[in-house]
């Protein structure tokens, strides 16, 4: 019997729907989109019409559409092409090791790497952009536009106001990876210059992604080569996986709404379940307003290790935290920041639901976690009459027995 997959986060299955569309250019059509025989062409015009399907998901025009390798990619090149020599960069305090990790080695290059940190409740705060800068001039500032562990949705058009307030020049960039397909992206609402798009996220292949440049933004190749993609992002396009891109993102904007209603209720379920049968779980969602990805749940089982449980329940597919970091335990950089205890940041777990998530999926995924949960040995954690004993560090001991978030609240 497979594994309950609740690790979308991580990434998705393929969409049959975009197999369907993926599988002749793996197959039969495998024409050059640069020749100009009908092939050729064929393969071109597969091209721009996946570019088109990319852009109307996240209301850009076609021409501001860049295919690249996937996310990674995406954020590197808007880092190490987007910034300009000697000028300052700024991220936040939490961002993806695909844009943290650029951003270290641009600092070992010369440039001033500057934080924006986060509140308690893990967003950041775009009035702190002026303190963090002081008197300097950033170049280019960074800040995902969805975490990928707690699912919190930062106010990118907040900090691009912030931005745009300290100077017209400076360029603006978001990771939206965890974001595309879950929750409603457009780049002019978000007023930014980049956009990050990981294929795999959203019902594409993994090896496929886009970066959206808004016009007229400056961007320094990474690659040099032909003239494919404008001379951007040389090299002989992935036709297959960008038609494949292109059909996940078309399948996404029509469903959206639907799967939005369906993540939260199906996380709603998931944590009712949860929270009936373990006592002193907490979730940072349960009692706050701020906006989530409606499909993740990064919720803390007391008592014990988050990687020991899921070891204990073999029929769930789910992970600790980010499966980019390394494997040393979950990364738990953003619950240091919200000040979140060491003890309930030993045992968080990240949850979330998918495009095939049904409800019998989440009623069992529950029951496995809570039986998983009452078989750990109490490590010292509990006093003999079973209360949970917290962190007194931590500002709420309380177990949380908060009402779940309204379905149709979340980003």
């Amino acid at each position: 019997m497979s594994a309950i997959y609740l690790d979308h986060n991580a990434t998705t299955p393929v969409a049959s729907e975009v197999v369907a569309k993926m599988r002749p250019w793996l197959e039969t059509r495998f024409g050059n989109p640069s020749s100009g025989y009908p092939s050729g062409r064929e393969a071109a015009e597969a091209v721009e019409e996946a570019r088109a399907h990319v852009a109307r998901l996240i209301g850009a025009e076609p021409e501001e559409i860049v295919f690249t390798s996937g996310g990674t990619e995406s954020n590197n090149w808007a880092l190490f092409g987007g910034l300009p020599a000697t000028s300052p960069l700024v991220i936040s305090q939490i961002e993806h090791p695909a844009v943290a990790e650029p951003a270290r080695v641009l600092a070992r290059r010369g440039h001033a790497l500057l934080q924006l940190p986060v509140t308690r409740e893990g967003r950041v705060d775009p009035s702190a952009l002026r303190d963090c800068v002081g008197s300097a001039t950033p170049g280019l500032v960074s800040v995902m536009l969805a975490h990928n562990e707690t699912g919190i949705v930062q106010p990118i058009a907040e900090v691009s106001r912030q931005v745009r307030a300290l100077n017209r020049g400076t360029l603006v960039h978001t990771d939206a990876a965890q974001a595309i397909g879950k929750i409603a992206v457009r780049v002019r609402e978000l007023d930014v210059d980049l956009l990050t798009i990981a294929g795999h996220k959203f019902g594409a292949p993994k090896g496929v992604g886009a970066l959206y440049v808004k016009h007229g933004t400056r961007l320094e190749p990474l690659l040099y080569g032909g003239g494919q993609q404008g001379g951007r992002r040389p090299g002989t396009e992935a036709v297959a996986q960008i038609v494949a891109l292109g059909a996940a993102a078309e399948l996404a904007g029509r469903e959206l709404a639907e799967r939005g209603r369906k993540f939260a209720a199906l996380r709603a379920r998931l944590w009712q379940q949860l929270l009936a049968g373990v006592d002193g779980l907490w979730w940072f969602g349960a009692d706050s307003d701020v906006p989530l990805l409606p499909n993740t749940l990064f919720c803390c089982f007391p008592g014990c290790e988050g990687a020991d449980l899921l070891a204990r329940a073999p029929s769930v597919a789910a992970s600790t935290g980010s499966a980019c970091h390394t494997h040393d335990g979950p990364s738990a950089g953003v619950l240091q920041r919200m000040g979140v205890s060491a003890e309930r940041q030993r045992g968080v777990v990240r949850l979330s639901v998918g495009r095939g998530t049904e409800q019998t999926d989440v009623d069992a995924a529950a029951a496995a976690l809570t039986r998983a949960w009452r078989e750990i040995p109490p490590p010292g954690s509990r006093s003999g009459d079973g209360e949970v004993q917290y962190d007194a560090h931590h500002d709420d001991p309380a177990p949380a027995r908060a009402r779940a978030r309204d379905a149709g609240g979340d980003g």
